[in-house]
């Protein structure tokens, strides 16, 4: 019997490595390209619009970047890993609330910036303009800075809505994974 096994797995994987009709062969040709192995970054920067603060003018950042890279393509879906390196703006940041929508994490300002009260959103993914749902977004209030992703709004190429895979903290900055069906 384990005789058979082997014997059917066997001309099972020479039938998918040969590829019947070349299929296999293109499909492992599309995963041997490299710019699969090297996936680029993209770089999202969220514009910070001061509140009005009656006449004071706090100092806030005028910008902030993100990063998010996606992983290699996986039959029928996509994924996206991003992080935060905010050490300039905050002290550590924490998760303070999620589910598998949205996640906020918050964070103690710096000194420079713990009188900012404003608000931020994308404007620019890979230094060109960004006019789509900004669901990464960041509020500056009460000597706190809260960064939220939430995919409330988006949809996928199938019209779900994107998860949250994972979400987290490292060295003190936010990381997080999310992804949807294509």
């Amino acid at each position: 019997m384990k005789n058979f096994r082997v014997k059917a797995f066997s001309q099972i994987f020479k039938q998918v490595c040969l590829g019947i009709g070349g299929n296999a062969i293109a499909q492992l040709a599309l995963f041997a390209n490299p710019s699969f192995a090297n996936a680029k970054s993209n770089n999202i920067t969220l514009n910070v619009h001061p509140t009005d603060s009656r006449g004071a003018f706090p100092i806030c950042p005028s910008e902030v970047k993100l990063t998010q890279t996606p992983r290699p393509y996986a039959e029928g879906g996509y994924t996206k890993d991003g992080s935060a390196s905010l050490g300039w703006l905050a002290r550590e940041f924490q998760v303070e609330k999620s589910d598998e929508f949205s996640v906020t994490w918050v964070a103690k300002l710096q000194i420079k910036y713990h009188n900012c009260k404003a608000t931020a959103g994308i404007t620019k993914y890979n230094d060109e303009p960004f006019e789509g749902h900004s669901y990464l977004r960041m509020r500056f209030v009460n000597d706190k800075v809260y960064l939220i992703l939430d995919m409330t709004g988006l949809s996928d190429a199938n019209r779900l809505t994107p998860v949250i895979l994972n979400k987290g903290v490292k060295n003190g900055n936010p990381i997080w994974t999310w992804g949807g069906t294509d």
